[in-house]
């Protein structure tokens, strides 16, 4: 009997539906888009799931049946706390249904827990016989009295079937700090820190100017900053500046390291004559006062100088075991493979890229090279030792830096504290494709369906999770995801918060409007979300704009995840901006994002001239009714003011009043949306300089709009002293003392 007979549909849809595969999905226009049978073959393959034709679809069915009859315990199992008693599925040769069985539950916390049990006992789940053997599924039920954590779960029936599992009990919600909890509210920054001035950064904002973020944020009475992604990129391609598509999410942009900072500067002589030289002088000169981050030159010069830095390190502390040695070699033995991985891939990226200038991720690397086991890795590693730990090096004072940050934040008595973003995926030839390539699906790339601007689709060139794979390695990549974006800050905000729920895959060949949904395991994402946030006392905000689906939403709100509500979408139907009082409690309201045109630009319209100068609408007809919506937004923006009684002194709410974004309607929009319930809000830093150009035009490239360059136009140092800036903080305050 063929599979798809057996359970009422073709044997390729019930494949679908085991791993997750959408057979639809509906356009923002209600169109309704079936999945084509192409579209899941190829989701199917790129997941490592033989799908090609009909027999290998077969195929596949009978290989996922074995496997999953043939282990003892599923992967890994996620438990809510207190949720009761917990019923974990064994599979059991029928042939010891009478044998005497033993669990035992070892939590990290060192205690050990165990019992016995006869298979035959226990509740029956379902029988099943592959060749020669007869399995039963029964139902173990435990209702062990354990504290939220990673445990591990073992049984034994003898015979040779045993099995061994991770047992992650997790809490109901997510942290709430103190400084939101009940009708408390606090307001903050949102800044890209690369686009940050200041009299000693070496030409982009650095953790030190991050620091005086802080101390800023503490003078003002802000409780948190938001940074963009600070995930490390490629070292060798500076100019790939996009913080969203990042070589790897588990660690940092060294770039963003302050050279003087570093403890082997105050040591090196050589280092401090370098950089005191007249021409240095004059290249950080330049640097500073370049109206956008010269990636190539900024990273020149900081390599430069971290070289001779790590130098000094190994011959004044590692070859004499120092106490800074020791700790080099904590930090080292603490992140283990994981940061090992990272520096063989740099030291092999830059030894290839200097072979040949195009080689531009590990896909490039001749063949024996893209494995990270093969022995011409090993050989390499021995060979170049110094090298892979110059990366591990910076790597440390990443770390190092952004502790400090981290700690003087909550020293300084921030209500979160610093707000660190995670981007939704990886670039394809990064460290973490690399490091992981299972978890991979490479020939697909995570992306949106048709909307508006983007007609056919969008496919943003980052290779999804497999779904199945990440719940094979039982969670382990987004565990250590979640703990390393979390150990320094007060908050994470996650973007395209729905991917933990479903990602719209778009298969290499194929175009974004043939793409379909893919499911990930959302109530096991979600536990070890609150689980990481409780320890790391880190509060989770949402980026939810968009196309969300009602699961999500209903599901992330008893998680205290705090939405992210946007003052340009927040309308009714007829266009009208919705009051503050309609804003939702729990989230974090801001009007505007780094993908979307700052205040000065969306009143001036500048985003749309910049659109249709760059030839960027799909349509004539999409411009126009783009025109006519801010034509009319504007009125509607000034009539909120009026309702609530901040309109400017011109009193009139007709938009030729106002012919400028000007220092009173920037505080006016700021203090309508400050009377807002919702328990945090931001200002983007732009709209507090009044900036019109936004950092991140989405749909270009460098070559026609300076995305993630842009610098702000007044340095740290005058921050005090900037009346725009210092005029929206004071309605804010007097808003949300």
């Amino acid at each position: 009997m063929q599979h798809g007979d057996k359970f009422g549909v073709s044997a390729l849809d019930h494949l679908c539906s085991i791993y997750g595969v959408h057979q639809e999905y509906y356009t923002i226009w209600g169109a309704h888009h079936p999945t084509s049978e192409r579209t899941k073959r190829a989701i199917l393959g790129a997941m490592g799931v033989a799908a090609d034709d009909d027999a290998a679809v077969e195929r596949s069915l009978r290989e996922h049946e074995d496997r999953q009859w043939r282990r003892l315990l599923p992967p890994v199992l996620v438990v809510r706390e207190f949720s009761g008693p917990c019923r974990i599925p064994l599979n059991i040769p029928a042939i010891l249904d009478q044998a005497a069985c033993r669990w035992r539950l070892s939590t990290e916390f060192g205690q050990e827990l165990g019992g016995e049990f006869v298979p035959a006992a226990l509740e029956e789940g379902g029988r099943q016989r592959l060749g020669e053997q007869e399995f039963v599924r029964r139902v173990l039920i435990l209702d062990p009295c354990v504290e939220i954590g990673y445990h591990r779960l073992l049984v034994d029936c003898g015979n040779g079937t045993s099995g061994e599992m991770p047992f992650i009990i997790v809490p109901h919600a997510c942290y709430t700090p103190p400084a939101i909890q009940e009708h408390r509210r606090i307001w903050g920054f949102a800044a890209q820190l690369y686009g940050v001035r200041s009299a000693r950064n070496w030409g982009m904002g650095d953790f030190s100017d991050l620091r005086a973020i802080v101390e800023f944020c503490a003078d003002v009475g802000a409780g948190t900053v938001l940074l963009n992604p600070l995930h490390a990129l490629f070292a060798d391609a500076p100019e790939h500046a996009s913080p969203y598509s990042p070589s790897s999410r588990t660690w940092f942009n060294t770039l963003y390291l302050d050279v003087e900072a570093i403890a082997d500067f105050a040591e090196c002589d050589a280092a401090r004559e370098r950089v005191a030289t007249a021409d240095f002088r004059e290249k950080l000169g330049k640097l500073r006062n370049s109206p956008q981050v010269d990636y190539p030159e900024v990273a020149a010069a900081k390599r430069e100088l971290l070289e001779q830095l790590y130098r000094h390190f190994r011959s004044a502390h590692l070859e004499r075991s120092s106490r800074r040695a020791i700790e080099f070699r904590a930090f080292q033995n603490a992140h283990g493979e994981s940061l090992r991985k990272l520096g063989e891939f740099e030291a092999l990226q830059a030894h290839f890229h200097a072979q040949n200038g195009s080689a531009w991720g590990w896909p490039s690397w001749p063949e024996a090279y893209r494995d990270q086991h093969a022995p011409e890795v090993a050989a390499f590693a021995n060979a170049n030792l110094e090298r892979i730990e110059f990366h591990e090096y910076l790597q440390w004072q990443a770390f190092l830096q952004l502790e400090a940050v981290g700690q003087g934040s909550w020293q300084r008595g921030l209500g979160i504290g610093i707000m660190l973003d995670l981007a939704i995926g990886v670039a394809e030839g990064g460290a973490a494709t690399w490091t992981r390539p299972e978890l991979y699906a490479r020939t697909a790339s995570a992306g949106a369906p048709p909307d508006e601007i983007n007609l056919l689709g969008q496919d943003w060139g980052l290779p999804p999770w497999i779904p199945h794979k990440l719940r094979e390695a039982a969670y382990e990549p987004f565990i250590e995801l979640l703990r390393t974006n979390m150990r320094f800050a007060g908050a994470l905000r996650m973007d395209h918060v729905m991917g933990l729920y479903r990602l719209f895959w778009v298969v290499r060949g194929l175009t974004a409007a043939e793409g379909c949904y893919v499911s990930y395991p959302f109530e096991d994402l979600l536990g070890i979300l609150a689980l990481e946030s409780q320890r790391n006392r880190c509060l989770v905000v949402g980026e939810d704009l968009g196309t969300v689906p009602d699961e999500v939403r209903h599901a992330l709100h008893p998680m205290s995840v705090l939405s992210t509500r946007v003052l340009y979408f927040e309308r009714w139907n007829d266009g009208r901006m919705k009051p503050p009082r309609d804003y939702p409690v729990q989230a974090a309201a801001t009007v505007t994002t780094h993908d979307l045109p700052t205040l000065a630009g969306f009143w001036k319209g500048i985003d749309i001239e910049l659109r249709d100068r760059l030839r960027l609408f799909p349509s004539e007809e999409v411009r126009g009714r783009q025109i006519a919506a801010r034509n009319a937004d504007r009125p509607h923006l000034l009539q909120a003011l009026e309702a609530e009684g901040l309109l400017p002194d011109s009193g009139s709410t007709q938009a030729e009043s106002f012919p400028d974004m000007t220092p009173e309607l920037a505080q006016a929009v700021y203090a309508y949306l400050a009377r807002s319930p919702s328990k945090l809000l931001l200002v983007q830093m732009e709209d507090g300089f009044g900036v019109a150009e936004q950092p991140n035009l989405p749909g270009t490239t460098e070559a026609v709009y300076p995305c993630w360059r842009l610098k702000l136009p007044v340095g740290l140092e005058a921050w005090h002293e900037n009346s725009w800036l210092q005029g929206i903080i004071q309605a804010l305050r007097r808003q949300r003392p």
